[in-house]
């Protein structure tokens, strides 16, 4: 029989500061995306959504549906260019916006996948700009780097009641693995 998961008390204050952080992260990548695919604000509704909530909104259908939204824009940038870097970092840009948009929808379950709602435009963003430097991991580093230097402590602490990121996820895991150890110190 399996433990049941434990269950992680999350203020609404708690989860207005995440989406904060991670739309300030996500906002980074932008103008990444809206270059690569001029016209389409999906993943700039996600992260306006994400602030309106981060300053008192509702937490609801705007958040969700923006969110999807901007998962669609961003596998419409990575089928549309192929290989391109500019589609690629695009894709990832995208991928931010979603992520800051479901921040909000942190649970309050102490299982390390809920590490993604934390982390996961931090992560995006960074490897956004890392394609955009031609693969440069350094320039991921740099991203996360900053991305730490920005977290509020309100960020930390709820990042420290769960467990440590999981392993996995390719380069976006190993970013945000990197940029969850370097908070956890």
């Amino acid at each position: 029989m399996m433990d049941e998961p434990r269950i992680v008390v999350l203020t609404l204050e708690d989860l207005r500061q995440v989406s904060a952080w991670a739309a300030t992260c996500a906002r980074d990548s932008l103008e990444v995306f809206e270059r690569a695919c001029p016209g389409d604000s999906r993943p700039r509704e996600a992260v306006d959504a994400a602030w309106a909530f981060a300053t008192g909104g509702a937490r609801g259908k705007l958040l969700r549906d923006t969110a999807w939204a901007a998962l669609r824009a961003a596998r419409e940038a990575a089928d549309g260019g192929g290989a391109d870097p500019a589609a690629r970092a695009a894709d990832a840009a995208a991928r931010s916006a979603m992520s800051a948009a479901s921040a909000a929808y942190l649970h309050p379950l102490a299982d390390a996948a809920q590490v993604k709602h934390i982390l996961g435009a931090a992560a995006y963003a960074a490897r956004s700009a890392e394609i955009l430097a031609g693969d440069d991991p350094g320039v991921g580093r740099a991203c996360i780097a900053e991305a730490r230097r920005r977290a509020p402590s309100t960020v930390v602490d709820v990042l420290r009641r769960y467990p440590a990121a999981l392993p996995g996820g390719g380069r976006i895991g190993d970013l945000m693995r990197d940029l969850d150890e370097q908070l956890r110190r």
